[in-house]
């Protein structure tokens, strides 16, 4: 085997790695979600409709492999988060779950049947399947900064003493609507760029609404972390370089130390800059450049999932019940040598599967419109 790094760098470049195919998931399946909140509201008829779905008909399954690459990543990287995570969280993902096959269902079946009646229940449930899922990832990582409650026995066994009804507290609700509202804004983005008159109105209209409640939104809880919520600090534990337990640092909850890593790395202070600016200058470029207002609400999105990795970090799943068993990029890893086979994997395949996505959306590229929905009427949703 060949060991490109050492054990502590291997650990933040899958740090790095589990954070891009979030921000990739939140980027690519971000707008698909979104999309999917604004259907029964910006289009009005059934054709218009069938034009928002046939948008992402090529690519949205496409874009879900990111959400199921970051699972498999964590799980095999971060195998205590996974288990913790998907014990404490059991509810919220099975509703996540249940919320996101009306995706794949909706779509293959809502234009099988003529019946209005029909074809309106598919379309809340798509309605369901987008904005369900926006909201619990939200939720989750409003949890998050607040710590989980969750904590390790000597023998390393870990208990969960939450409930989901907790997870449904005040901070928690408003990083939801931040959620809910960054991937509308997202959805709208796409919408615009790949539509054309009234129906593209009302997406920018729609666009215009969601990003004002983003950035409303974004930054009151941006305050709300800064004033009200307690962060972690590691105040003692082994070598970066060296493998061991949760159990084996000590960890303090102090005022404002979510936001020492602002202080300490000024340059991370870009990724709150740029949610700001990115999704207020992509409503500024919707009527004139919608290809350039589509990056900016991506760069947008990206951003906001960024801010909130930069102010975790190093912490992956934080513990309100009993601080030192926090999950860190330090402890919750797999050995070195797991890490470095992935890693080789990696290397090889992201470029490719990069590639190819990139081929297909170049190749899917252009309006969608009305006439071409009624003369493909049967090959399309």
């Amino acid at each position: 085997m060949i060991y490109l790094f050492d054990y502590a760098t291997l650990k933040l470049v899958w740090w790095l790695l589990v954070g891009a195919l979030l921000v990739g998931f939140a980027v690519m399946d971000g707008f698909d979600l979104g999309l999917g909140t604004l259907l029964p509201f910006v289009a009005r008829t059934d054709v218009e409709r069938r034009v928002v779905l046939n948008t992402v008909g090529p690519t949205w399954e496409g874009n879900q492999v990111w959400f199921i690459t970051a699972g498999g990543a964590t799980f095999a990287a971060w195998p205590l988060v996974y288990a913790t995570a998907f014990s404490g969280f059991y509810v919220a993902l099975i509703l996540t779950l249940f919320a996101l096959f009306f995706r794949p269902v909706g779509f293959d079946y809502r234009s099988k049947v003529l019946d209005p009646r029909w074809r309106r229940f598919w379309d809340w449930g798509i309605f369901v399947g987008g904005t369900v899922p926006a909201l619990v990832f939200g939720v989750a990582f409003g949890n998050l900064l607040q710590g989980v409650p969750f904590h390790f026995d000597a023998e390393m066994r870990v208990f969960y003493t939450g409930s989901f009804i907790a997870m449904l507290n005040p901070f928690g609700l408003l990083a939801g609507i931040v959620s809910v509202a960054m991937l509308a804004m997202h959805g709208a983005s796409f919408i615009v760029l790949r539509t054309e008159g009234a129906l593209q109105e009302r997406a920018r209209k729609a666009g215009r609404i969601a990003t004002g409640i983003f950035v409303v939104a974004f930054a009151v809880a941006g305050v709300y972390l800064a004033t009200e919520i307690d962060g972690y600090r590691i105040t003692a534990m082994p070598p970066e370089n060296a493998s061991f337990v949760p159990l084996a640092k000590t960890v303090v909850r102090a005022p404002g130390a979510w936001l020492e890593n602002y202080t300490l790395h000024p340059w991370t202070l870009l990724a709150p800059i740029a949610a700001f600016a990115g999704a207020l200058l992509a409503q500024l470029l919707s009527r004139r450049h919608p290809g350039r207002a589509f990056t900016l609400s991506a760069i947008a999105v990206a951003s906001t999932v960024l801010t909130a990795g930069f102010a975790l970090f190093p912490f992956i799943m934080p513990s309100s019940s009993d601080p030192a068993s926090s999950l860190t990029v330090w402890d919750a890893v797999s050995s070195k040598r797991t890490l470095q086979v992935m890693f080789w994997g990696t290397l090889v395949f992201l470029p490719i599967v990069l590639a190819y996505t990139s081929w297909v959306y170049y190749v899917m590229r252009g309006k969608v419109t009305e006439r071409h929905v009624q003369e493909n009427s049967h090959g399309l949703y």
